[in-house]
Order: structure tokens, then sequence, then C-alpha cells
């Protein structure tokens, strides 16, 4: 189900500020300007088949969340971002399966949204009402249509919500997505199942992968508003394209990562290893996502620890679930202090940092386990705290100093509070 509102965003925050980092640990010189980015395009796919209708998320109608949603995200689009909307199921009411199948229309045509334009995208949508079948294959292909032009550099993305899985095989549109990611036009296609089945989980899980796109369950009005804003977000300013790493089963085999996003598989239950230099003066900052692509057993974690090459802990960062999340997230930073150079005046050696990711799923007997679950570490380099009073400097990352001055205080507050209430207790008798 849908990832929770706090975990999302935490895991999306981080990755987005290890993000930026990336792309100013390169940045050239002030006098190099970079050359302008062509606008992106963003198509919403709005499901308005039949089964929008169903009043089960937060006390009101899918449709109804559907159009909150639109109407916020219209309003926060980025003025850079050219956006359109497509409808499939809007508009045919009867039983041929044929013309169903061809029920999808441009609601609004992608173009930068100034004040008016926002104001008639929200009166298009205020019309919509949940009518007919769910055409999904054939509204892709249409949607990729809307989105092409000449510039090949262009960031495209689709954004598609529905609520149920195609009804118009054997165009399947696992198969169309797979066509569009095989054009190379740079497109996109995120999914979000309002409610979903297990058939349209998977449906719609198989387009996004396809496309290199993400998908997310959603079951609240305020999630499904701030995961589509996210998305439209992620277009105006595209993050780093992950890189294929596979990860070991020790750290002396364990791949060299530099600064970057990377993706993985991992085994239920399974530990991966991955090595990063870090050299004094220098915090590595990372974090680390595993997607729950299949049905799993409830109480699950992640664990991203860090190490020494000799097997000393450093620092760790752990998260949990309970069966309402699709992805799981953690991240850890550690600060290497600055060092002296070498008596031969060479610059002091940069440390190996062993990074190991862990997961404690488990799934019915009856669920594949591989491929393994999908993994993304996010890893960024940045100039270490320049005072020692930073959080991470002191250690705190490992939890002890933390649980130390807990300790400290919740002894001395009941000693003052017994103290108290003994003087209360005196008094009370005397009087």
């Amino acid at each position: 189900m849908i990832t929770r509102k706090r975990l999302a965003a935490g895991a999306f925050t981080l990755l987005a500020a290890l993000t930026a980092g990336l792309g100013t640990a390169g940045t050239a010189s002030a006098d190099d300007e970079a050359p302008a980015q062509p606008s992106p395009k963003v198509e919403l796919v709005l499901d308005v088949s039949g089964s929008m209708r169903a009043r089960d998320i937060d006390g009101k109608s899918r449709m109804a969340a559907a159009k909150q949603a639109f109407n916020e995200v219209l309003d926060a689009t980025p003025d850079e971002v050219q956006l359109g909307i497509r409808t499939l199921g809007a508009n045919y009411h009867g039983d041929d399966r044929k013309t169903g199948c061809k029920d999808t229309e441009l609601l609004y045509p992608v173009a930068e949204l100034d004040r008016a334009k926002r104001t008639d995208a929200k009166s298009a949508v205020a019309t919509l009402a949940p009518t007919g079948w769910t055409p999904i294959g054939p509204t892709l292909l249409k949607a990729a249509d809307d989105l092409k032009d000449d510039n090949t550099e262009r960031s495209r993305r689709i954004v598609l919500i529905s609520d149920g899985e195609d009804t118009c095989q054997p165009l399947d549109p696992c198969e169309v997505a797979r066509k569009i990611a095989a054009e190379g036009i740079h497109l996109t296609v995120d999914t979000l199942g309002l409610v979903p089945d297990a058939k349209t989980r998977d449906q719609l899980s198989c387009i996004a992968e396809a496309t290199g796109g993400t998908y997310t369950s959603v079951r609240h009005t305020d999630e499904l508003s701030g995961r589509v804003k996210q998305l439209v977000d992620r277009a105006a300013d595209p993050v780093a394209t992950p890189v294929a790493a596979e990860g070991a089963a020790q750290c002396s085999d364990a791949p060299q990562l530099k600064a970057g996003v990377y993706t993985d598989r991992e085994k239920f239950g399974e530990h991966r290893w991955y090595r990063v230099d870090v050299k004094p003066g220098q915090e590595l900052r990372t974090s680390v996502s595993v997607g729950a692509d299949r049905a799993v057993n409830q109480d699950y974690g992640v664990l991203l620890q860090a190490s020494t090459a000799h097997g000393r802990e450093i620092v760790r960062g752990a998260e949990a679930g309970d069966g309402r999340t699709d992805v799981i997230s953690t991240g850890l930073r550690y600060p290497k202090p600055e060092e002296d150079e070498e008596e031969d005046g060479s610059e002091p050696a940069a440390e190996t940092v062993c990074l190991r990711v862990s997961n404690s799923f488990s799934a019915p007997a009856s669920v594949k386990t591989t491929p393994g679950l999908p993994v993304e570490l996010a890893v960024d380099l940045v100039d270490a705290p320049d005072e020692a009073s930073d959080v991470a400097s002191f250690g705190l990352g490992n939890g002890w100093w933390l649980l130390g001055v807990l300790i400290l205080t919740g002894f001395v507050a009941g000693l003052v509070w017994g103290w108290v209430s003994r003087w209360r207790f005196a008094v009370w008798r005397t009087n």
C-alpha cells in the first residue's frame, strides 16, 4: 500500500538533497554558462472509468480525490513545465468494447501554464464524471504522441492515475510501455494506483518499471496530491540517472562507488556490500531505499551500516515497516576530520568505508523471491563540517551518546520526582 506520508517525504527529501549535492560537486567556473535546457513536458493521465465512483478515499469518491489533487497540482506546477491532461474512459457510456477501448481524450493540451491557463485546466477537470472503460494501453500510446517533438533532449513524463487494470487486452499496457521506452525519447511513465488490488498493482508496476518510472499505491487524498506534485517537480529538476551496481557478499569484493545514484537487486534477508573512499575533510552522506515490488509479509526493515575495512562499525541507519509501505528508506552521515600532511608532503590517504545494505523482508511461499527486491543507493561526498559540535562528528550516529544522555536525564528526573513526592507526602501527613 501507500508509502506513508512522513516516510515518503523523508526518503525523497534525502534523495533530493543528495542529488543536489551531486549537481554542485562538479560545477564549472562561474564564467562558464550552462546551455539552456528545453522545458520539460508532463502529461497527467486520469482514469475516469466507472469504478472511480467508489467512495473509499477519506470518505469521498476516488474521482473527487483525484480532482482535488489535480487542482492543487495545477496551482503548484513550476512555470517552466509544460503540462497537459488526458483522460481515459471519460465519454463512452455503452457496452461495446471496441468503442470503449477508443475512449481517450486530450482534455487539456500540453503547454506552459499562466494564470488563465491554470484556471481553464481546473474548469476542464471539474466537468469530469466517472463513465466507462479502462483503455490504459491505447491511452499511453496517445499520451506518448502528445509529448513527442523534434527536441530529443527534452525531459518527458507521463503520470498515470488509475484504480483498475486495463480492460482492452490484447493490447498489453506493459508491452506498450516497453515500446515507448524503446523509442528513446526520454519518456518516463510513473503510475499511481488508487486503492489497488493485486492485479492492478502488478500491471501498474510493470508499466513503470518498463520506462524507468515509479509506482505508488494511494489510499488518501493528501498522499495523492503530494506524490503527483513530487513527480511534476522531478520533471522540472530531473534527478541523476541511476547506474547499475552489483553489491558483493563481503566488503573486500565490493564495487567501488563514487558520488552518484546506483541501483541493484537484493534477495530477501540478504546483505550486500559496497565501498566508498572518504578523504580527510569530507563527509559521506548516503541513503538507501528498498522497494516491495511484490506481496510481502508484514513487519520488515532495512539497515544501512558504515564500517571500516577492518570491520569496526562507524555509524548506521535503520528503518522498520509494518506492511503499509511500498518503499522503506534510511540514511546515514559520516564526517572524516581533516588531517595534517604526511612527512613527505603528500596528502593523507583516503579511508575506505564499507557500506552494508541489509533487509528483513519475507514473503509467503507462493511469492517468487527472484529477482531480488529493487534497491536504490544514493552516495554523496561533501565538505565535512567546520565545527566539532556537529552531531555526527561526536559519533551520535551510533546512538551511544544519545542513549547515555537519555539514561542520565531519566535517572536525575526520577530522583527529583521521588524527592518531591516524599516531601509532599510528609507535608500532607503533618497537616
